[in-house]
């Protein structure tokens, strides 16, 4: 098996039986071993099947009578002219109108900047922080490790923040897929149970610097900013007021090398 860490479409490839055998295997087994992470996947698996049984009666439905070919055309022989082109305008109308309002969430345009950064960033909390087995890849014991790996990976030279005065110690990391490409995740534990995330990846052309702004999605919040060209962004299920000084902290120390 190889050794590449379980990302979020990792999980929603092997609910829908989309990964390569081999890679669908190593799933399974990482699951076996990771029974938050199995029950977050189980219910992926159960929101399909939710979606598959709502939507199943309306695959099945007959071709409404009044779409028929035959009786359009039927209807259009013993009516003047003008009343099939006013009913055909008036469906195009009702179908254009049903179509644009249930095409409106897929033609949002997805989250840029710093909005998807830190929508990354909490998601990537939500399959890591909870894993009390394997959180992260490497661990702090193997810091140069880890910096010559997610550096590498970023083609940037990376920091490791040090966030020992704010009450955090260094876990470890890891390199995490993203829709932009690789980011590299550092874990930080407060010794109480409480954990925080720093992403880091490259930002676009159009990001490359940009100022500290707060982010949430759902119960994990935190801020999220770019530095030439980098972008970072720390995320936890502490509130704002006390993530925000760490997050000056991880600011100071992360300034281009």
């Amino acid at each position: 098996m190889s050794h590449r860490p379980i990302t979020e479409d990792d999980l929603h490839g092997y609910v829908d039986r989309v990964l390569e055998p081999e890679r669908q295997a190593e799933v399974a087994a990482y699951l076996n071993d990771h029974p938050d992470v199995a029950r977050r996947a189980a219910a992926f698996a159960s929101q399909r099947e939710l979606l598959r049984a709502a939507l199943a009666p309306v695959a099945e439905e007959p071709l409404p009578a009044e779409l028929n070919l035959s009786r359009i055309i039927e209807r259009r022989a013993r009516r003047p002219s003008f009343v099939p082109w006013a009913a055909a305008a008036l469906l195009l109308l009702s179908i254009g109108g049903v179509g644009g309002w249930s095409m409106r969430g897929a033609l949002r345009p997805s989250p840029s900047g710093l909005a998807a950064l830190g929508q990354e960033a909490a998601s990537t909390y939500s399959v890591y922080a909870p894993d009390r087995v394997r959180p992260v890849e490497v661990r702090a014991s193997d810091s140069a490790e880890l910096v010559h790996w997610v550096s590498d990976r970023l083609r940037r030279p990376v920091k490791v923040p040090d966030l020992a005065a704010s009450g955090y110690r260094l876990m470890g990391g890891r390199v995490v897929a993203s829709p932009h490409g690789p980011a590299a995740m550092f874990m930080y534990d407060d010794d109480r149970g409480s954990r925080i995330v720093v992403l880091i990846r490259s930002m676009s052309r159009a990001d490359q610097n940009a100022p500290m702004t707060p982010q949430s999605q759902g119960d994990v919040g935190g801020y999220a900013w770019a530095d030439d060209g980098l972008g970072y962004s720390l995320v936890g299920r502490a509130t704002p007021e006390s993530l925000k000084p760490i997050a000056d902290a991880v600011r100071r120390q992360s300034r281009p090398i």
